[in-house]
């Protein structure tokens, strides 16, 4: 089942069933207004959600008329947004990057930081910024919903607690990280917006590729116009989502909505990090990525981050390269108060 939430004027949008080829939708206001709504009670909701679904199916002629472009985030907010870094390839690129020793703890505990989830972009909103100097860059993962999940929730639960997978761009200002987590407090400013995938699917949609907590597909990532990364998104991923759920829940309930993300889908080589695509590997999901192996290589990094003007593309296909989320499409503008 594949649901989104289109723009009706209001802050949580209109919630609608997508047909499997994402060309047609079904209203779904009369079982529930929202996809909050939805995950409130998914129980008695899901079965009447399907039913729509399995109509779209099977009546080639049925639905109106699906536009991504029209759609805001699946959940426009939400009640949490925690997202990890379970590709510990990339913490460490970081970290070798500026000369620092990783502490074995980070191969064994999560990274986890609590992110602003009141406003969330839509796939084809700007990203929209004051300055280019704060160090714009995308961020490609992938991102689960959950239902509740009670405090100390063991591997069993969290697995099960699993209700809908997404992609996500994780906005980053790369240039005001270091001041904030300098202070001990960990980010905020550095943190705006992310957009979510159009789509939001049940695992039963993934065919084998899901494992369960593990999402096995390439992450495509564009970067205004051209291939820029397709890491494959089960391939070296420390913690996988029940890990993260477990960690989140650790000390606190996690309540139906919260959504839980991956961090930076990275992939590296036997003999070191990634290469780009042009170079015959799996490329990069994020800008600093490339520039911590610009770092280590060549002493400097040469590629900028983002720039007012730039695009980047987020998408995943299933192995009959048909898109399954989606398109997150984005293009860096300047911010303009008025």
């Amino acid at each position: 089942m594949k649901l989104a939430s289109l723009r009706n004027g209001s802050r949580d949008g209109q919630l609608v069933v997508v047909s499997k080829d994402l060309c047609r939708y079904g209203i779904a206001g009369h079982i529930a207004a929202t996809l909050q709504a939805a995950l409130d009670n998914w129980g008695a909701i899901a079965p009447k959600l399907q039913f729509i679904a399995d109509e779209l199916e099977a009546n080639p002629g049925s639905g109106e008329v699906f536009d991504e472009k029209n759609t805001l985030s699946p959940l426009p907010r939400a009640y949490q947004w925690a997202d990890g870094s379970a590709y510990v390839n990339h913490v460490e690129l970081v970290r070798k990057a500026r000369n620092a020793e990783m502490p074995p703890s980070f191969w064994t505990d999560p990274l986890m930081y609590q992110g602003g989830s009141d406003s969330f972009l839509g796939p084809h909103d700007p990203i929209s910024m004051a300055d280019e100097a704060y160090g714009i860059d995308m961020e490609g993962e992938v991102a689960v919903i959950v239902d509740d999940v009670p405090m100390g929730a063991n591997p069993r639960q969290a697995r099960n607690a699993i209700r809908l997978i997404m992609l996500v761009n994780d906005v980053s200002l790369r240039g005001l990280i270091p001041a904030e987590l300098g202070k001990g407090f960990g980010f905020f400013h550095a943190k705006p917006s992310s957009a979510f995938s159009p789509i939001a699917v049940t695992p039963d949609e993934l065919g084998d590729a899901w494992d369960g907590a593990k999402l096995h597909l390439p992450l495509l990532v564009g970067y205004n116009g051209s291939p820029f990364g397709k890491a494959n998104a089960g391939i070296d991923m420390t913690f996988d989502f029940a890990e993260l759920i477990v960690h989140a829940a650790k000390t606190r309930p996690l309540v139906a909505g919260t959504i839980i993300g991956s961090g930076t889908v990275s992939n590296k080589l036997e003999d070191g990090p990634g290469k780009p695509i042009e170079e015959g590997g799996a490329g990069y999901s994020c800008i600093a990525e490339i520039r911590m192996i610009e770092t280590i290589n060549d002493g400097n990094p040469k590629t900028p981050f983002m720039k007012f003007g730039d695009t980047v593309r987020i998408e995943m296909k299933d192995i009959s390269g048909a898109s399954i989320f989606g398109t997150i499409n984005q293009t860096v503008t300047k911010y303009n108060p008025a």
